[in-house]
């Protein structure tokens, strides 16, 4: 029983690095495009919708990005959901834009901050 639990905290620390590390290098990039060019995802008629320009749109997430990364830091068992959220509605995006292969991916991993956050809540204490 102490082995799991030792396992579990471990499996739990890993989700929280990854899911705190990875949305703040994503929203910083989104000021540097050095991973990719963001815009490409973003379908000409959402651009058409925004009312300020894409560069400022993905400004915008990128602030929404690392303020979450800071979340699942700070409090994982909520940061968690955020992130998961946010995975989820990126996902829906990607669909609408045609991107199937990475809209897939997304929904995997807001799986693993759903995992996230189930292993961040403290365990209900144990009756003897």
């Amino acid at each position: 029983m102490e082995a799991n639990l030792s396992n579990a905290v471990k499996v739990q620390q890993v989700l929280k690095y990854t899911y705190g590390l990875v949305p703040i290098v994503a929203g910083l990039d989104k000021f540097t495009n050095l991973l990719t060019n963001w815009e490409a995802y973003l379908s000409e008629s959402s651009k058409n919708m925004l009312p300020f320009s894409a560069g400022t749109f993905f400004a915008i997430v990128g602030i929404i990005e690392i303020a979450a990364g800071v979340l699942v830091l700070l409090r994982p068992a909520i940061g968690a959901y955020v992130v998961m959220a946010w995975l989820t509605l990126i996902a829906l995006v990607l669909v609408y834009g045609g991107f199937f292969d990475i809209a897939v991916r997304d929904l995997v991993m807001a799986i693993g901050a759903f995992a996230l956050a189930k292993l961040s809540v403290p365990a209900e204490p144990r009756v003897a």
